[in-house]
């Protein structure tokens, strides 16, 4: 019976261990690829219309990671306001005490995101939306379900921080409208364009209410740009937001107030 040749385990041990160091780089790059199932949330999306919202209290989450076309940053938006339960008779879908026990890192960790941040709370101004409704979400015992999703800043993983008064697009299939006779805010730009404030930011340590802000008018502004100016408005006629190509465009002011751009392609008319 042959000894078994020292210079073939040798090999064979080498072996093992140059086939496990080239298969752990392919493992980890497929762990980094995989999609987190919240970018998907929207795919079975379904349609479907809330009426009597105007003022309604609402959060939303932003769940952001790379597009896996695209790779660029992307954020699942997730809006308390429509899920199957509804509008309750209080109009707060965001209760303060489950609001304030959030905890983001947790978020990240559990859904498997780069990035998890909060719009609001805030104040609902449109009167009715009709909406694509995707998957809902639990975030510490509050409910929120699909509606969009956000492309996010170059380098910016939460969209509480996102830049004042500079536009940003975000995929919308949905139609939204403030009936006549609703009083609304407006910002008009240095280049003609007229912006809708859609949500009121309370936060969760509010510094006034939606009427101080009203009372207040411009003077509330420090860092509006120059030839910028903010007005207030009661409607004449019902006016309808659905954006033409699918994309809104949507800026937050110094208040993380958020408003829409009105006019050709976005809505019906210029306030």
């Amino acid at each position: 019976m042959k000894k078994p040749n020292p210079n073939f385990k040798l090999a064979a041990l080498l072996g093992s261990l140059l086939l496990a160091l080239a298969v752990q780089p392919a493992v980890a790059e497929e762990t980094g690829a995989v999609v987190p199932s919240v970018l998907t949330d929207g795919v079975n999306a379904k349609s479907g219309r809330v009426d009597n919202m105007h003022m309604t209290r609402y959060v939303e989450f932003f769940l952001a990671a790379p597009d896996p076309k695209s790779k660029k940053l992307v954020a699942a938006c997730f809006n308390t306001m429509f899920t199957p339960k509804g509008i309750p008779p209080s109009r707060d879908t965001a209760p303060q005490k489950l609001v304030e026990g959030l905890d983001f890192s947790k978020i990240k960790s559990e859904f498997g995101v780069i990035g998890a941040s909060l719009n609001g709370p805030k104040l609902w101004s449109p009167d009715w939306t009709d909406i694509e409704i995707g998957k809902v979400q639990t975030f510490n015992g509050i409910e929120a379900a699909w509606v969009a999703q956000l492309n996010m800043e170059e380098g910016n993983r939460d969209v509480d921080k996102s830049i004042p008064y500079k536009p940003v697009t975000i995929a919308r299939k949905s139609a939204l409208g403030w009936n006549k006779g609703t009083k609304v805010l407006l910002l008009d730009d240095a280049d003609g364009n007229t912006w809708i404030l859609k949500g009121f930011q309370l936060g969760i340590h509010p510094k006034h209410t939606y009427e101080e802000f009203v009372a207040a008018g411009q003077s509330n502004f420090k860092q509006l740009p120059p030839g910028w100016k903010f007005r207030v408005k009661v409607l004449e006629k019902d006016l309808i937001e659905k954006p033409e190509n699918g994309v809104a465009w949507i800026m937050p002011d110094e208040f993380f107030n958020v408003y829409d751009k009105t006019g050709p392609g976005m809505m019906n008319y210029k306030p």
